[in-house]
């Protein structure tokens, strides 16, 4: 996702660094109009930093790590952060930037790679107005829709939480209901043909079940970010002492999957623990 938005604002005119773990990511990126500097360097003139990372620790190491780049940031720039993460932990986050005089976003975001490469993604924001000041040209050329829900970090966060509670869930369901079917014998095809007209569908259901007709398991999202996000999911409620007995049970079954050795594969591959275990084939 964090590509396609380097790409969106590319479209956008906007001079843009791209970084990634990956090299060739990087100089991909480059060879699309993106411009190569190391993060010190580049830092000095930025107005933005968009981190899109997978967890809690990665977003403090790149803004506050041995290499992070909120210390080099001109005053007033502003960080958008969009992985999923507990909202105390936003808050956190946004108390140490402005220690810096850096603006921070709260902003997870919705939509996968494919609306991330379209800039149209959902994104769940909360942060101070100079926050979503700074960050409106940004969130301009990578969004379709932009929530505006608090004018301080952690809303945006514990919105995505729920978010994702629904996503995770559905997705498991959508696997048991898939092999429940199969195992009735029908034909996975027919499955979702018709209950994509019925009541029972989702837009889990609709985007993940033809992974599974297809027996595609490229990950255009994995397994392994389920545990997470569930995780955190679990996480916040217990600190509010809620009890999410769906929740829990769907992260059981991710969870199986990635021991499975299952993580890296998309997450319509939680199927195989139902397929496993009803010791029925998919396609």
């Amino acid at each position: 996702m964090g590509y396609g938005i380097a790409q969106s604002l590319i479209r956008a005119k906007h001079d843009v660094f791209g970084y990634d773990v990956v090299a060739a990511q990087m100089e991909r990126l480059q060879q699309e109009g993106g411009l190569n500097r190391p993060v010190a360097e580049a830092a000095v003139e930025v107005d933005c930093v968009i981190a899109v990372v997978l967890n809690a620790q990665q977003l403090e190491s790149v803004l506050f790590g041995d290499s992070g780049i909120v210390p080099h940031l001109k005053r007033g720039a502003c960080v958008i952060a969009c992985p999923t993460v507990a909202p105390s932990f936003a808050k956190t986050m946004e108390a140490r930037c402005l220690e810096h005089g850096v603006h921070y976003l709260d902003a997870p975001i919705s939509g996968g790679a494919a609306k991330s490469a379209k800039g149209e993604l959902s994104v769940m924001a909360s942060g101070t107005a100079e926050s979503f000041k700074a960050a409106r040209p940004v969130l301009d050329a990578i969004s379709e829709t932009v929530f505006e829900l608090g004018d301080s970090a952690g809303s945006g966060s514990a919105m995505k939480a729920v978010n994702q509670l629904l996503a995770g869930v559905h997705i498991a369901t959508m696997a048991e209901a898939m092999t429940f079917g199969i195992a009735q014998g029908i034909e996975p095809a027919r499955l979702v043909e018709v209950i994509s007209q019925c009541a029972g569908t989702s837009w889990m259901f609709e985007n993940r079940a033809p992974h599974i007709v297809d027996g595609d398991y490229t990950p255009h999202s994995s397994i392994n970010i389920w545990p997470k996000d569930l995780g955190i999911v679990l996480d916040i409620a217990r600190e509010s002492t809620f009890s999410a007995p769906m929740t829990a049970a769907a992260l059981q079954q991710f969870m199986a999957a990635a021991g499975s050795g299952l993580g890296a594969q998309d997450d319509a591959a939680v199927a195989k623990v139902y397929a496993r275990n009803a010791k029925i084939e998919l396609p």
